[in-house]
């Protein structure tokens, strides 16, 4: 019977917990792994085989952990450097590189990952971006990546040479977006030929197509992620797809609020389902890959939501909450 473990990073208290996610929803401990410095960004490697870990204190590095097949308990690989703080971690098609994107320092970078999980100690790539890069992420063929770059308000368009690694702008080299909204995460819809981008500074939510054949992104429509009558200045961190790609869910931060929204695949039309409370200052969610649950992490609250999805409705029904470490900022749900 497949089992699912939820890994969240809690960056303050430099550790991962594992938890067992049940059918019902609860979520049990398995352990706490502790980490060499601040942990932020999790990736797992398509055969859901190794988590990789970044680590956003001096030295900044990447720690690999194997990932066991029947318990989801973390067995630490090797810690290898990393050019910068990187607030994004995620793995190639193959999981045979490690790309990662960082704010501080106007880069992205493509690390070599070897068949037993470790990674290189030196970068195959070093590419400098627009200012705060934020997330990068490729296609479902692996042929192309984008990198949202907060500070430039556009999100580069690259080829991505999956032998090599490589990263070369693609044609046009970006997409940009409206001055001052300062795009953050981009997904792609499981269809294929829609992504949706998240912006931190205003809040707004992009609905992309996506021409696989050429790489390349255009606007077709926007929404909010911000709840009705919503006061201050916005900022909204992640965004996520259901497996099936009819819900779509983005975290704001201000409000403490995740936002819900159904979505039209014929025209990537959002229309918004509703607005819930959960944790303070929630960076990062995550959805199971049955599509039945959502967990939410608050950096301030130090605790987790398990929420219930409604598979008719995509509306979010609280079902529990837990603590967790100090600042606990990702999560990674992984079927085994």
């Amino acid at each position: 019977m497949p089992r699912m473990i939820a890994y969240v990073s809690n960056a303050d208290s430099r550790e991962i917990a594992v938890l067992r996610l049940t059918d019902d929803g609860a979520l049990s401990e398995i352990e706490r792994m502790a980490t060499s410095g601040m942990v932020m960004p999790l990736a797992v490697s398509p055969d859901r085989r190794f988590l990789f870990a970044a680590l956003r204190s001096e030295p900044f590095g990447v720690a690999s952990y194997r990932i066991d097949g029947q318990t989801g308990r973390l067995a630490h690989i090797a810690t290898a450097p990393l050019p910068a703080s990187m607030p994004y971690l995620a793995t190639d098609r193959t999981g045979r590189f490690l790309l990662s994107a960082s704010y501080q320092s106007a880069v992205a970078a493509v690390s070599a990952i070897d068949a037993e999980g470790r990674v290189a100690a030196a970068p195959l790539q070093v590419l400098n971006t627009a200012p705060n890069a934020h997330c990068i992420v490729t296609d479902a063929a692996n042929r192309f990546a984008f990198v949202p770059c907060l500070g430039g308000d556009l999100v580069l368009q690259l080829r991505f040479d999956s032998a090599s690694g490589r990263l070369a702008p693609n044609a046009p080299p970006d997409l940009p977006t409206r001055k001052g909204a300062g795009p953050r995460h981009i997904v792609f819809h499981p269809e294929g030929r829609l992504a949706f981008l998240v912006n931190e500074l205003d809040a707004s939510i992009l609905c992309l197509a996506y021409n696989p054949s050429a790489g390349t992104l255009s606007a077709l429509g926007a929404a909010s992620a911000l709840p009705p009558s919503f006061s201050g200045k916005p900022w909204a961190a992640d965004i996520h797809a259901t497996p099936d790609g009819r819900f779509l869910y983005a975290s704001e931060r201000t409000s403490s609020t995740i936002a819900g929204f159904r979505i039209d695949a014929a025209d990537g039309t959002l229309t918004r389902i509703g607005n819930w409370p959960t944790e303070a200052q929630p960076r990062g969610f995550a959805i199971d890959p049955a599509g039945r649950f959502l967990l939410s992490t608050g950096q301030v609250s130090n605790s987790l939501t398990a929420y219930a999805i409604d598979a008719a409705s995509g509306k979010l029904t609280s079902l529990k909450r837990y603590p967790m470490g100090a600042n606990p900022n990702w999560v990674e749900i992984v079927e085994l």
